[in-house]
């Protein structure tokens, strides 16, 4: 049987099961857990009541939330009242690194991150240096790894903050963070690291890393969009991010997201429980995927660290094929991948994180990102493999 009717074969398999959608675009978002739907229908329809209010009503609301709380804290290790709920990711990247800059502006005003990070946390530092603030972006290597020795010899008397990723969002690399905090500590220096892409598919023991604050989101894990935490030492001062009312120990005002926050704690609790299982899955499906890709495209290129990674992002890249058109092709036949590059007033930006493992632009173009989630099957992944494999046939000799 041909590759094309194999490929063919597949789909039409899964079309008759009415999967004509082929999700594999994880590491952007993940289906919401229908145990964390259920979970928080009460807190939308009947208990809707506002968690500050001191009425039973609303204190009803008011005993969620903390429950939710206890949830992410019993699950990173850590204690509820270090945890405070945030609307996502970006924004708790956003208040760890400026609610810290303006809280020690007087002790110094140079932040330490790497060229990798999510536009979140370079926009963030990018702000801060129209400030007046100095930021130094340590450099990666081939494999997106930040040098150890590079984050000690850029530390400096007025260093306030290092924000280093614990995981990378583009193609999976894990960074030494417990390492790098051991040599912050040792400074004086606070750290804090974004582990959106992490926490909820590797074990996250805030106790063992570490760290002083840390940036998660629950829709990365199938919870709700629109929730993410922000952890903060408890002996940390933080600059507060939104003025108001009492809400988030005074430091974010604002009515809670009742129904959301209790969606995300189910969701961080089933993730966390589900982590051994969902490691050896998706090293199956990954193992299998990558083996076949290379196979069939010899010329292919696995980008990230080969073992230190999340086994649930596979980044790739094809010579002579423009990523986006193979995203385009994929998704004719239902299948949703992601690209390493991105559209930007009508032209192609290769992935900053790309060229800083120093990749060349014509090549960094050509990437696409699987990546996988509890809902996906060898079938599944069978099929896009199939699909990307003749899609690459057919691109490689036109761009």
């Amino acid at each position: 049987m041909s590759q094309e009717n194999k490929e063919s074969q597949i789909l039409n398999m899964l079309k008759e099961r009415n999967d004509i959608l082929i999700y594999v675009d994880n590491a952007a978002t993940t289906k919401i857990d229908i145990e964390v739907i259920n979970s928080m229908l009460p807190y939308l329809c009947d208990e809707y009541g506002n968690a500050s209010s001191i009425y039973s009503f609303g204190q009803n609301a008011r005993r969620a939330i903390d429950g939710a709380r206890k949830q992410f804290a019993i699950a990173l290790n850590s204690q509820n009242n270090e945890i405070f709920f945030t609307s996502c990711g970006s924004e708790g990247n956003t208040w760890a690194i400026k609610g810290i800059a303006h809280k020690m502006g007087k002790k110094g005003k140079h932040v330490i991150t790497s060229v990798i990070e999510h536009h979140s946390v370079l926009n963030a530092c990018y702000s801060l240096e129209v400030e007046g603030y100095e930021v130094t972006y340590l450099p990666v290597d081939s494999n997106g790894m930040v040098s150890i020795k590079d984050v000690e010899n850029a530390i400096r008397s007025d260093t306030i903050l290092i924000s280093i990723m614990l995981a990378n969002n583009e193609i999976g690399t894990i960074q030494p963070i417990k390492e790098i905090t051991e040599i912050a500590h040792k400074h004086g220096v606070l750290i804090h690291t974004d582990a959106v892409q992490a926490v909820g598919h590797i074990e996250v023991d805030l106790t063992d890393l570490n760290v002083d604050l840390l940036t998660a989101s629950a829709h990365k894990f199938h919870g709700p969009k629109g929730v993410g935490i922000l952890y903060v030492k408890q002996e940390i001062a933080l600059h507060p991010l939104i003025y108001g009312g009492h809400q988030e120990s005074g430091l974010r005002g604002g009515t809670e997201n009742t129904s959301g926050i209790v969606g995300s704690g189910i969701a961080i609790q089933k993730s966390m429980q589900e982590i051994p299982r969902m490691r050896k899955k998706f090293e199956e499906l990954s193992n299998c995927f990558i083996s076949r890709i290379m196979e069939e495209c010899p010329k292919v290129r696995l980008n990230g660290h080969q073992e230190n990674r999340l086994n649930n992002i596979v980044s790739l890249t094809f010579p002579n094929v423009d990523g986006e058109a193979l995203q385009m092709q994929l998704d004719l036949k239902g299948i949703c991948v992601a690209t390493g590059s991105a559209c930007n007033s009508g032209g192609i930006n290769p992935s900053h994180v790309l060229l800083a493992t120093g990749m060349k632009k014509e090549l960094a173009i050509g990437t696409i990102r699987i990546s996988f989630s509890k809902y996906n099957t060898a079938e599944e992944i069978d099929a896009v493999a199939a699909a990307i494999s003749s899609a690459y046939r057919k691109s490689s000799n036109r761009f």
